[in-house]
Order: structure tokens, then sequence, then C-alpha cells
């Protein structure tokens, strides 16, 4: 339940193979169903969902759009007004991409919400009745990313102009120019070749008034540099002022060229710059009318949802990015398959030896580990062997009749298909439902390269296994029967895309059939580009920066974007400088670590994603600090937490990341000398605490924290919770620098104490006891005496050695006294102690 306590549904046999699970909520919030079968979880365990209180007067909301999604395709929801009464019914939706939202009335107190995320990340979906959010709203949904496929074209419309001199061709490549608008901003220009022999600067103009340019080699001006040029309003570039018309930016077909105009008359000197991406990579076309119109087109392949960014001068245009809805058939999409009988495998018995086989290449058998469960419950190692390369065997002698769970990991982690079931003795229940897949070819590929994975069909009994790749390319299938009830299969497709693969038991499919997985390029000639004149420092937020790509030769087409530490992403503009060398300019928006893909033919180039640092950078990972009992040893169902210091470190990202055996729900606040993080682990084990900086680890991270206790959750791979905070400036207040207690360890209850003055004492005089620590590890003693009307006049302490104390005290007033005796923070025994005077 949300509140973390646990409730049992009620379960019913309906005696025909199928069983019912009736749940009455008692709670509101998001609820976790765990469904399993002999201990293990059944295919999609744990499930989860939202309860809402329907309280007559509430608007609600549910579906699975309020959750999670894919990008480019829509997710869907609906909100309840039923009995509401009457009020405003207000929607938004936040997050990476522009989110297209259409409503309907469904009549009868509901409406169907879809909206359409076009990049992944998190969404914050508000719905709001009456100007107030509805209960649960905001809600949060993730948006997955689908292998999707971007296209990139630019256009120049530098404003080029002639450079006063002769300069050589060799010459051209050693020489670097820059130019200095009126208000100071300096950014690197290109030179070209011009038709008429001489040398030509090209650059953006983006302010009116006097520029200056200067063209140096080594560092020295060149002759007749730096020379001046005027730049009129007419000619700064402004995206505000670009025309675009044509319903291609609306809706368009598959296998046709979708046209629609751009007009930049009135919109001075600026390159253009357009990028498409959706389910394929659709073709563009550009046709400049030399009037200052362009005619632009693009082909998709694949019918869905597609995002085109048009730029200007670096700025998105009016209605930038559009979302088009593209109809019409897909592409020829090739289909392979091939078909098996499988016997049924001979019964296993108690005391025969049973095995299992998998395939799993390129790994050692020194991580694997394999244990089994019988149907009573008992759990047992068993032993894996490698019976050929790359082929295991789990070994084990059931001891009784009836479904045996073999679980088998990879350093710690089940492997595809895991955890296994394996009946001994006849079979209960045959069919697709029971035939198990798994591999990295179910995942992901390449094309050209082999895919593999093991298909298990043991349990199903006989029956056909029919096994289907789909895509772009057709697929050669290869297939191994090793005679134990598994197979295994691989397949090679010449063309990358997104393919999937059906596998199918007597024509149904297996549970996660069919795989939809992206088969990506061969790296092909992307590794010939490289990247040169890249800006390592002063790269400013708002400001052009620059650097080159050279193709070294390789033909096809480039494509670079620029993703910003919050993931926001923006297209690259790039530029022919010659037959081999390409400029790609970016425009960073914010401060920080920004990562700029550059793709040749879909392939990232050798070294992209390149880094790069935006923005002054006075955030310094090495003055940050943590500590606290969150980083020491903890128990579960305990909140715990730590402090990071972030004083004198400036102001950066904070990003702290808890990886464990469960999730942990963690929370930041931010305290006077920096960060607080709170977290509850649920599960006993290791959890590794990174806390980063800007991306960089602080001293000590990460941290390996130990966690005991009971198991208050279930144990699942791996789990990382993170939370991310952007730091503010933060100034240590006259911070104590002084000595820092040692860490003690001790027990004040093996401390001793005898003596007359704990029972009774005299006035004015020396009353005396003794305090014996020796066996109470390391600490120090503190004695008190509370008077009933004046303090003690005074106390004495002498240690005899040893951890062996005197004490005296003498006292003025009579009445009953309390005596205090603490070894650390602990009373010892018998302490407070009454004394008569």
């Amino acid at each position: 339940m949300p509140s973390g306590n646990i409730d049992k549904p009620i379960i019913e046999d309906n005696r025909d193979g199928t069983v019912s699970v009736k749940y009455e909520p008692r709670e509101e919030g998001l609820h976790e169903l765990s469904v399993k079968y002999n201990g293990e979880h059944v295919q999609g365990s744990p499930f989860r969902f939202h309860v809402d209180s329907l309280s007559s007067g509430y608007v609600t909301a549910y579906g699975p759009g309020l959750t999670h999604g894919v990008c480019g395709e829509p997710s869907n929801f609906t909100i309840s007004t039923k009995g509401a009464g009457a009020g405003g019914l207000s929607l938004a939706v936040e997050g990476p991409s522009k989110a297209e939202i259409s409503c309907h009335d469904n009549k009868d107190g509901t409406v169907s919400v879809s909206y359409l995320p076009t990049a992944p990340g998190e969404y914050k979906i508000s719905v709001k009745f009456g100007d107030k959010h509805i209960k649960g709203s905001p809600y949060n949904a993730k948006i997955t990313g689908e292998g999707r496929k971007r296209n990139q074209i630019s256009v120049g419309s530098c404003s080029e102009v002639s450079f006063p001199g002769k300069v050589s061709d060799a010459d051209i490549r050693s020489l670097n120019a820059s130019i200095q608008a009126p208000s100071g901003l300096e950014e690197p220009c290109f030179l070209k070749r011009l038709p008429n022999g001489n040398i030509g600067i090209s650059f953006t103009p983006r302010e009116v008034g006097e520029h200056t340019v200067s063209v140096k080699r080594l560092g020295k001006h060149i002759a007749n540099s730096p020379f001046k040029i005027n730049v009129g309003e007419r000619e700064v570039g402004d995206a505000k002022k670009v025309k675009v018309s044509g319903s291609a930016l609306k809706e368009g077909k598959t296998h046709v060229d979708n046209t629609f105009t751009v007009d930049t008359r009135n919109a001075g000197y600026g390159g253009l710059s357009l990028s498409i991406e959706g389910p394929s990579k659709a073709e563009i076309q550009c046709k400049d009318n030399e009037d200052g119109t362009l005619n632009i087109s693009y082909k998709p392949t694949e019918p869905g949802y597609y995002i085109v960014n048009l730029k200007f001068a670096d700025h998105h245009v009016d209605g930038s990015p559009f979302t088009v809805k593209v109809g019409g058939e897909g592409s020829n999409r090739q289909r392979e398959k091939i078909q098996r009988q499988r016997e049924a495998v001979p019964i296993t018995e108690v005391g025969s030896e049973c095995k299992l086989t998998f395939k799993m290449p390129g790994i050692t058998s020194f991580d694997l580990s394999a244990t089994v469960t019988s149907p009573g419950g008992v759990t047992e190692d068993a032993e894996i062997n490698e019976v050929e390369d790359g082929l295991y065997a789990v070994h084990f002698v059931p001891k009784e009749l009836g479904v045996h769970t073999v679980s088998v990991k990879y350093k710690d982690i089940h492997i595809p298909g895991s955890p296994f079931q394996f009946t001994v003795g006849p079979l209960k229940d045959g069919g697709a439902h029971r035939v198990h897949a798994g591999g990295p070819g179910l995942e992901r590929g390449e094309q050209g390269q082999p895919c593999e994975f093991n298909v298990w069909t043991r349990e199903a009994g006989a029956g056909s296994l029919a096994i289907s790749v789909e895509g772009p390319s057709k697929a050669g299938i290869d297939f191994k029967d090793r005679k134990d009830g598994s197979c295994y299969v691989s397949y090679v497709v010449s063309e990358p895309g997104e393919y999937r693969v059906g596998i199918k038991f007597n024509d149904q499919h297996i549970p996660d059939s069919p795989y939809k997985l992206f088969i990506s390029p061969a790296m092909g000639d992307a590794h010939k580009l490289e990247v040169f004149q890249f800006p390592s420092a002063g790269v400013q937020a708002d400001k052009p920066a620059a650097f080159l790509v050279r193709k070294n030769g390789a033909k096809g087409e480039l494509d670079a974007k620029i993703v910003s530490p919050s993931g926001t992403e923006d297209d690259c503009f790039i530029q022919t400088i010659d037959s081999d060398t390409y400029s790609v300019r970016f425009m960073p928006r914010e401060n920080g670590i920004h990562n700029i893909h550059v793709k040749f033919n879909g392939v990232h180039i050798p070294g992209s994603p390149y880094r790069i640092k935006v923005g002054k950078e006075d955030a310094d990972p090495a003055a940050v600090h943590a500590h606290g009992n969150g980083l020491g040893e903890v128990k579960t169902g305990q909140k715990t937490d730590f402090l990071v210091d972030t004083c004198s470190a400036g102001a950066g990202t904070l990003a702290v990341t808890i990886d464990g055996p469960s999730k942990v729900s963690m929370d930041c606040t931010e305290v006077e000398e920096g960060y607080k993080v709170r977290y509850t682990p649920l599960v006993p084990g290791d959890y590794f605490i990174s806390i980063k900086y800007n991306g960089y680890h602080i001293v000590g991270s990460p941290f390996k924290v130990t966690c005991t206790g009971e198991d208050l959750a279930e144990r699942g791979a791996q789990e990382t919770s993170s939370v991310v905070v952007e730091t503010v400036q933060k100034v240590a207040k006259s911070k104590q620098v002084g000595p820092v207690l040692p860490l003690f360890k001790s027990d004040a209850s093996k401390v001793t104490s005898k003596g007359m003055g704990l029972k009774k004492a005299y006035l004015q005089k020396q009353n005396m006891f003794t305090v014996h620590a020796g066996d109470a590890g390391n600490n120090i003693l503190y004695v008190g005496v509370y008077g009933p009307k004046s303090p003690c006049e005074e106390v004495f302490i002498k240690h005899m050695g040893r951890n062996n104390y005197q004490v005296n005290y003498v006292v003025r007033d009579r009445g009953e006294y309390i005596v205090i005796v603490k070894w650390g923070d602990d009373h010892i025994p018998g302490s407070p102690f009454k004394v008569e005077v």
C-alpha cells in the first residue's frame, strides 16, 4: 500500500486453470501488487496501479498516460468529473518536449485526454478543476525513447564579404579569422575561396553597426587585417521574420515528397537549419528559388509522428518545433520465419540428474551462479559447468516431485529468462506461456553481426515453435536444437533500423513477444572523421561557438546536436567549408557540462559525444564534503541521513545516486551548511552512494554503505534512486575550526562503582567513591552533583591509572542530593544515585 504497509488480497481458484485475485483498497495512491508462484514473481509482477478516493465531489484521473509512455506515440488517460459540480477543467503537460494535447468529452461525466510526447524524459501533467490541482496532480509520467531516427540539413545564407588582398590556397588552412561585433561579442568566422579567386569571410550578422574582422596567422595579423565592415539593419538575422507556409508542417504522407515553403526575404542573413526525427529517417531535399524563398521537402518511409525543428540564425522560427502526423503505408518490411516441431522432453524423476542449458558467449563462468528452490521451499546451490564454448549447463538432483525454480545469475543479476521453472514428474500445464526466451539478440544488435538468444521450451511440452524476424531487411536465421528442451537462435540482418522478433509456440506468442529492438548501423566510414579547433575553454551561454570536422574522404551525411545538462536537445548548424571540411556551430543556452553528439550516417564518430564546459564554472567538486550516519552502517526501515557540505564550493549541480538491492525513498533539503539527504533502505545489503558535483565525484564518492536488518521489501536486481538539485552559493557561518572529538567505542554498562559517597554524605567533609572503567572501552568520565538549594561546592576526579578513578565531593546544605555518573554519553549502572546529606 502507499503507506508501505502490506495487505493481502483474496485469491480464489476458479478450478479451470485460472485464479481470480480480488482486492478492496483501503488507501489512496500508488499501490504495488506482487503476484508470486512458488515464491517467484510471475511475468510482469510487481504490477503498479493508482487508487483514487471516489467520494462524490472529487475530480479524479486515471490511465496509463499518467505514469508512463513511449515518445512519438500518444499517451492516454481519462478524467472523471462525475458529481463534482460546476467548474472549469484545465490541463497542462510540461516536459522535455512540446506535447500536443487533445481532449474529447464523452458526455458521461468523463473526458478522454491524449497527449503526444516527442522526446523521452519525465513529464509533469497538471490537471486542475476550478483552479485547484485535483488529487494526485501534478502527475509524473516517464516517457521512454524509441530508436528514433533523425535527419538534419543546414542551408547557409551567410553574409559574405571579400577580404582585400590575395591569399594563396596553402595559406587558407593556417589562417584563423574572427569578427567582433559592436557590443564586443567576438566569434570565429570562416574563410572561403570566392568564385572570383579572392578570399571571402562568411559570418552570420547578429547586430547592426561596425564590425571588426581580424585574420591572423599563428596569432599575428596578416596584411590588411583588421578591417572594418558595416552591417545594416536589414542584414541582421531575425528568426521571427521568417515566414513558413504549407500543410506539410501539420501532416504528411509516406514515400512521397511533402513540401513546404520558407521565406527568409525580410529576415536578414542567417543560416537555416532543419532537422526531422521520427519513426524513420526522412530524406530531406532543399531547393533554393534564388529569390530568398526555399522549397523544403521531406520523405518519410514509416507512418507516425515526426518532429520538425526549423531554426534561422540559431533561433527557432515561430511555431518550431512542429509536430507532423504522417500517414500512409510503412516501408516494405521484410519478414523471415522458421518453424520447428518440438518433441516433449522425457519426464524427469526424483533422484535422476536434471540439467538446464543456456548459451552466453563472451563471459567468464566465474561470475555465474545458480540456485534451485524445491516445491517445499528449500533452496540449494546448483552446479554450473561449461559444456562447450559459451554453452553452460546447470546440474541438480531433485529430491521431490513438483515445480522447481532455477535461478541463474551473472554478476548477481538474473540472466535473461531466469528464474526458470523446472517440473520434476509429469507436466502440470503446457503451452506458450511456459516458454521462456532471453539473450542480447532480443535487446539490441549491429547490422551484419550475429544476434543471438536462447529459447527454453521444456515446460511447454510438445508443439511447434516459430521464430520470425521482421524489419527493413530479410534476416538469415540459424537454429540449433539441443534436444534437452532448449534451443539457440542466431540471426543476421543486413540493414539497420527497427526490427521485431516474434516467438510463437503452437501459434501463440510467448510472454513478451514480439520483442522490439533497434539494430544500429555498422561503424562504416564514421571512424574516418576527425574533429579539430574544438573550443576547449571560454564557451559562454547564449553565445555561439564552433568547431570543424574533417571527413578524410568518408562519404555520407553529418548531423550534430547539443544536449544541455538539463537534458534539452538542440540542433547544431552545419556548413560545408570545402569538399572535405564541415564547420559545426552551436549555441548553448545554459551553464554546465554539455554533450555534443556528432554522427555520420547515423553512427557516432570517434570521441562523440564530446563534453564541453559552458560558462564560468566556479563550482568546485573538490571543496564538497559529505559526512553523517547515513554514510556509515545503516539499518533497514530506519530513516537515516547525511550532510553534503557545499560551503565555499560555489553554485553547481549536486546529484546524489543510491544504488542497492532496493529502491530507497530519498529527499534532499537545504540546510545552513549545504544539503541534507535523507533516505530509508528497505532491504539489507551493500548500497553505493555516489555524490557528484557538476558531474564529478566528490572526495570519497562512491561511498559503500552496509545495511543490516530484515527484508522489508522485495529484493530486486540492483535498483537506482537519484535526486538532483541546483545548489546556491553557500558561505560557511564562522565555522568553528576546532578539535574534532574522536569516535569513542565504549560500553557504559561495564562500568562499576562503589563507595560510601554514593549512599550517604556529610556536610563540609570529603565524601568519596571510586569508579572502575577498565573493561568499558575508551571514553570520558563525567560526574555531576545536584543539590536541593545550591550546587555542590566542589567535585574532584582523580585518575588512579588503568581507567580507575577516585571521586571526592564537598556539600554545604542538608537534604537529598542526586549524583550523576556518566561514561561518555551514557549513565553507568545505578546512576543517577540518590544521596542523603
